[in-house]
């Protein structure tokens, strides 16, 4: 009897087996279109194709207005001062002071990148900036609300560069031709 139950459970065992193997193989054989990739394979290249399916679907797009070099000039801006540049804070009355700096262009981005930042953001929910150029780079201060102290701080320069999501908007219009700035 055990020896019956036995051959019975490896007869059902072996069949299962050889439906999943066919299951599997059936499946590999037949085209996949949904399991194609989403993801362009690198961040800068993804905004600007995001940016480019936005214009093409609006009727409304003007094209001799339309500048997608700016954009992809603005987005090694912001990867040069994301992974290039250097940072040194120390805190002042009231907030942080940054020293951003990078050798050539990351220095350039960075003098582009947080002057801009700091017109766009200064008083956003009283947060105050002040910048200034320097050689390599730009001194950012940032002076939060008193309550905001630990979370400027948590922050650091480039989260507080992060900070407000006009970032998408802002590249739509660099790349409508518009100058944000």
């Amino acid at each position: 009897m055990i020896r019956a139950i036995l051959m019975a459970a490896c007869l059902a065992s072996a069949t299962a087996l050889a439906q999943h193997r066919h299951d599997h193989e059936a499946h590999m054989a037949q085209p996949t279109a949904q399991a194609a990739p989403k993801e362009p394979g690198q961040s800068a290249f993804a905004a600007i194709q995001e940016v480019v399916a936005i214009l093409e679907a609006d009727p409304a797009t003007d094209w001799s207005k339309v500048n997608i070099e700016a954009l992809r000039a603005h987005l090694i801006d912001m990867n040069n001062v994301t992974l290039g540049a250097q940072v040194k804070a120390e805190p002042v009355d009231g907030g942080m002071r940054y020293t951003v700096t990078g050798a050539g262009a990351i220095g350039d981005s960075i003098r582009r990148m947080a002057l801009a930042h700091a017109a766009t953001m200064d008083g956003v929910d009283g947060w105050r900036f002040e910048t200034s150029p320097i050689v390599d780079g730009a001194v950012l201060i940032v002076r939060p609300p008193k309550a905001d102290l630990d979370k400027l701080r948590g922050l650091g320069f480039i989260g507080v560069m992060a900070r407000g999501m006009h970032h998408q908007a802002h590249h739509l219009a660099i790349a409508r031709g518009g100058h944000p700035h």
